[in-house]
């Protein structure tokens, strides 16, 4: 008999990771040239641009993801630099998805090649099979089925799923074999080998923060008592420090996490500054990420302009509504206006313009109902005519293509 609260299964948790995600989908999105390339940088294609990722023979000369172009270009001239494949992505991570929902009852997509498992209580379900054993069948059928190598770590918690499917990574000079999964009651004897660098969320800032106090390793925090950990770092960070030693976690897993937020950016080969070139471009990207949104059944309520001017500096603004949207219209003159505001405070070149939308929700197509409690509406609202109009576009978009049509406003860019 269990006690009350007790659980009657020990969590049985995996976390399958995408083996260079994008260097992996580049190469198969170009297997002639990317493909053949065995030193690869993806998404730094020119100079202006930032790294997404790159091979592991790139990063052994330094190349990270986020750093400029321009100087992976000199840590390591010899690469090939293409850009991310980014609807091919978008497939093969859907793809992932639907073949890890045929596997298992619990799937959370936490990005776009990580994805959470929770398989707790499918014992007598896969025949007694242990979750070594599940992990490496879920890792062949994910190659078969994707055509991409997937690590995957397994725990008794999220934190030890993710960890372990690090170590798992078959890197070269590791002995990672895709699939690693730390048993029960293990968990420190795991733990107690890695660094406090190792462990999520503790960033570089708390990392000098905990070596001021001779904290480097778990095994060095392991041996000082919480009470302790209390005067150094206050109540609330000392108790999440001790679990996380521990590789206690008691964040679950839930299926189908709807998306957090929508967006487009695009990073610009020479700075923009004239406010023609910036208003076209915010339309652009306004465009395509309310067609992403519709896509998806989705309304949103809040939208978002990210600017990066040419000193990497970035400033974000938004704005949120009374009611969600979903047609161009009301999300481009919303971003129009945040671009607005953005210029009256800084009239610096940029480098790079974003177009982001949030609070999403899944909702009818008809007409939303305001609150009896606002006397004026927003004046950027979403009429019936708006959605019947961005509705056309999207059937014709998806008929002849993106580039079938182009409304006025975009035929002056230069890039068409």
């Amino acid at each position: 008999m269990h006690e009350i609260g007790e659980p009657t299964h020990k969590r049985r948790i995996l976390l399958a990771d995408a083996d260079a995600f994008y260097v992996a989908v580049a190469r198969l999105a170009d297997p002639e040239g990317a493909g053949k390339a065995k030193i690869l940088v993806v998404g730094g294609s020119s100079n202006r641009g930032v790294v997404t990722s790159a091979s592991y023979e790139a990063r052994a000369y330094g190349v990270r993801s986020a750093m400029p172009t321009a100087t992976a270009r000199r840590l390591c001239p010899e690469a090939v630099f293409v850009p991310v494949p980014r609807q091919l992505c978008s497939e093969k991570s859907r793809m992932i998805l639907e073949t890890l929902r045929d596997l298992s009852p619990v799937v959370e997509p936490a990005s776009i090649d990580e994805f959470y498992l929770d398989l707790t209580g499918t014992e007598r379900l896969f025949q007694g099979e242990d979750l070594t054993a599940t992990a490496r069948r879920i890792r062949k059928t994910l190659k078969n089925q994707t055509g991409l190598s997937v690590s995957i770590g397994g725990g008794s918690s999220r934190l030890i799923a993710k960890l372990a499917a690090k170590q798992a990574k078959p890197r070269p000079g590791t002995d990672g074999k895709g699939v690693l999964v730390v048993a029960a009651g293990e968990e420190l004897p795991f733990m107690e080998r890695l660094k406090l660098a190792d462990l999520p969320m503790i960033g570089p800032q708390f990392q000098e923060r905990l070596a001021s106090h001779g904290l480097k390793t778990v095994q060095d925090t392991l041996a000082v008592e919480q009470s302790r950990l209390q005067q150094l770092f206050g109540k609330k960070t000392a108790a999440w420090l001790h679990d996380r030693v521990r590789g206690l976690d008691s964040a679950s897993v839930t299926a189908s996490s709807p998306a957090r937020s929508l967006s487009h950016e695009e990073t610009f080969s020479v700075d923009l500054q004239s406010e023609q070139d910036l208003q076209r471009e915010v339309l652009d990207l306004s465009y395509r990420v309310a067609a992403d949104l519709r896509t998806k059944g989705l309304k949103a309520r809040t939208v978002t302009v990210k600017i990066r001017y040419a000193d990497f500096s970035t400033r974000q603004k938004s704005q949120t509504l009374k009611v969600p949207i979903s047609a161009d219209r009301p999300v481009l003159a919303t971003a129009l206006d945040l671009l607005r505001k953005h210029r009256k405070q800084r009239r610096s070149p940029i480098r790079l313009l974003g177009v982001a939308l949030s609070q999403l929700s899944r909702g009818p197509s008809g007409p939303d109902q305001l609150s009896i409690f606002h006397d004026e509406v927003d004046a950027i609202m979403e009429s019936d005519q708006d959605r019947t109009l961005s509705e056309v576009i999207d059937k014709l978009t998806g008929r002849f293509g993106k580039k079938g049509i182009r409304r006025a406003s975009q035929l002056d860019s230069k890039r068409y």
